[in-house]
């Protein structure tokens, strides 16, 4: 909430790298359609793959661990859950799959946060669903054992205000269009985490809400390749990250750019992992240059080879030119000058 009370995020100055950065996210998400037309096959694969390791690594990073063997049976819902922590795994499995297939049609209120916790503790004991009752605090164990705080959230009496308004206030922000939707995602999840609304599970649903927001804005790099196993080999940069910017959070006085820094080096990790993945699909003969033909298809009616070369990393130059002349010989498109920066003409028919 405190990121956005009047317009506080806007007043951040940006970095030309974290303007890149945006911008070379933007471009991975243009690019996806293309990939995704690629092998329904693999990418089927590559989705379950992503769905495992989804639920596998968000709740390692919370101290959440099954057995080996054990994960795969659980998320197929093959295997019933034995214990608490495959209950929690169980639980976080059915609110992603929820996600995966019904993200257009989910509007985000604290009722489906609250739903969500209360399903991450369905097979459970213990009943989620609710708010914090007690004031709760993120603490650090020192080499020595010892625990200090590390940041004090929101108290548990203001706690349904703030996740109140913190919704609200996103929701406008993402109306007025102002900035880029993917820092406006990057400060709700940031302000979620240093609200801390819950007594436990406050991690895994950070996660999630940045999976649906992601799926919402278009970025769905998070269905082929686990946006949560990213976040585990970077651990101790995603916590540190949090840790910085949420110093003066309280009064307003914070730095959003190291937490917004990570979150779009976590995407951008995760979109050039899925692009080399796709792109090894494309190896067999022919495949790229129809890679080639589909960009242009998506291309806008006047384009160059640099705009074919950015929607298609890992084609050569030499394949980019045998597509063009194919198109070319077939009378689908037409050179409008001479050298490599030449524009090329989509026609009709």
């Amino acid at each position: 909430m405190r990121s956005f009370e009047h317009g506080y995020f806007l007043e951040t100055p940006l970095s030309h790298e974290l303007l890149m950065a945006v911008r070379a996210v933007g471009e991975f998400r243009g690019r996806q359609r293309l990939y995704a037309e690629q092998s329904p096959e693999v990418l089927a694969t590559l989705k379950r793959a992503a769905m495992v390791q989804s639920v596998e690594s968000s709740n390692r990073i919370e101290g959440i661990t099954v057995a080996p063997g054990r994960i795969d049976g659980l998320v197929a819902k093959k295997s019933k859950p034995r214990d608490r922590s495959e209950q929690e795994v169980a639980g976080y499995r059915d609110v992603l799959a929820s996600i995966h297939v019904n993200h257009a049609r989910m509007r985000l209120s604290t009722n489906l946060v609250l739903d969500w916790h209360r399903t991450l503790y369905r097979y459970t004991k213990e009943r989620g669903g609710k708010w914090k009752a007690k004031d709760n605090a993120i603490l650090e164990v020192q080499p020595d054992g010892r625990q200090v705080v590390r940041f004090k959230p929101v108290t548990a009496l203001a706690t349904p205000k703030f996740m109140e308004r913190s919704v609200e206030l996103f929701s406008e922000a993402m109306t007025g269009q102002k900035t880029d939707p993917l820092l406006l995602i990057a400060t709700f999840v940031f302000d979620f985490e240093c609200i801390h609304p819950f007594t436990d599970g406050n991690g895994r649903i950070g996660r999630l809400l940045t999976l649906l927001l992601l799926y919402q804005a278009g970025y769905e790099v998070g269905r082929y390749i686990g946006l949560e196993r990213i976040v585990e080999d970077s651990k101790e940069t995603y916590y540190e990250a949090l840790h910085k910017s949420s110093q003066g959070w309280h009064e307003g006085r914070h730095d959003l750019r190291p937490w917004w820094n990570y979150f779009l080096g976590m995407l951008t990790a995760a979109y050039k992992e899925f692009e080399g993945r796709v792109g090894s699909i494309t190896s067999a003969r022919g495949a790229k240059r129809e890679m080639v033909r589909r960009a242009i298809a998506h291309l806008p009616p006047r384009f160059t080879i640099g705009d074919i070369k950015r929607a298609c990393p890992g084609v050569s130059y030499p394949t980019l030119q045998r597509a063009l002349a194919d198109l070319r010989n077939e009378k689908k498109i037409r050179c409008l000058g001479r050298g490599p920066d030449a524009q090329w003409e989509r026609l009709k028919g």
